[in-house]
């Protein structure tokens, strides 16, 4: 495999780079010489965790992720992505791309950590029943080639759901994926609809998202409202963009009052457009 040069570049990379970029951040991790995000790009602190660990190893001091550095990450440098089917206990290099690669698509598998357990697994079964693939949990040639195609898009905007700034973001967060934005607003802010819809769930979620509620729209979109304080609809009610329908709070895995808002496509985490 070409050297993996990991000294910043202009242009967007490539999302088999942007996997092997993600991948060597995880193999960095695990080795104490990379704390940031892990978002497959190619940023100083990722070239200044190779070049650390080349200077431990004895190795050049170049900056490049190329085959002696590679080997010597040991397991965690290897095998490269496609080089074989991955299947539920695989460890490596290709699994943490993997792992990258579901989350970008909407399909996050908790920690990106090189490890395909049963929540990896899962994701990667979900995946292959939403882009019409056998859900065997095999990630062979098929699966990938669609995880390497571009990411599904929301297909329309949606209205702010709740007037205040925004705070994290949707795409990779620490060593996980992050699903919506967030907006840090007071508890007890209103929260409005952010299209036309009916909503499908309203209660108490065993996700992690508190009281949630989630309101169906056209072309198989979802908008999903979580870690609510109150919810002012039910199941069945429908409503218009703008239609008040909750209060914020910080219900559920939530450090602080803030609306989590997150859309999804067919039951795949899309960035939301506002």
């Amino acid at each position: 495999m070409a050297a993996l040069v990991v000294a910043a570049l202009a242009a967007p990379a490539a999302s088999a780079q942007r996997a092997d970029v993600a991948a060597l951040q995880v193999a960095l991790r695990a080795h104490g010489l990379y704390a940031g995000t892990v978002d497959g790009l190619r940023g100083p602190l990722t070239t200044e965790g190779v070049r650390r660990f080349q200077a431990r190893r004895g190795l050049v001091v170049d900056g490049i992720a190329g085959p002696r550095t590679r080997r010597a990450l040991g397991r965690r440098g290897r095998p490269r992505l496609g080089s074989r089917v991955i299947a539920h206990g695989a460890r490596g290099w290709d699994v943490a791309g993997l792992q990258f690669l579901l989350g970008r698509h909407g399909f996050p598998s908790g920690p990106v950590d090189g490890g395909l357990g049963p929540r990896s697994d899962g994701a990667l079964r979900r995946f292959q029943t939403w882009a019409g693939l056998a859900s065997d949990g095999l990630a062979g040639g098929a699966t990938l080639a669609r995880l390497r195609g571009p990411p599904p898009r929301s297909p329309f905007r949606f209205a702010l759901p709740v007037t205040g700034p925004m705070g994290d973001r949707f795409g990779p967060r620490g060593n996980g994926f992050h699903t919506g934005i967030d907006f840090p607003v007071p508890a007890g802010t209103s929260v409005r609809a952010g299209a036309r819809g009916c909503v499908s769930f309203a209660g108490w979620s065993a996700g992690g998202y508190g009281k949630l509620i989630v309101i169906e729209h056209r072309l198989g979109m979802t908008s999903w409202y979580a870690h609510l304080s109150a919810i002012g609809v039910r199941p069945g009610a429908c409503v218009a963009a703008g239609t008040p329908i909750a209060r914020v709070g910080s219900s559920g895995r939530s450090t602080g009052p803030h609306l989590h808002f997150e859309t999804r496509l067919r039951g795949a985490a899309v960035a939301p457009r506002l």
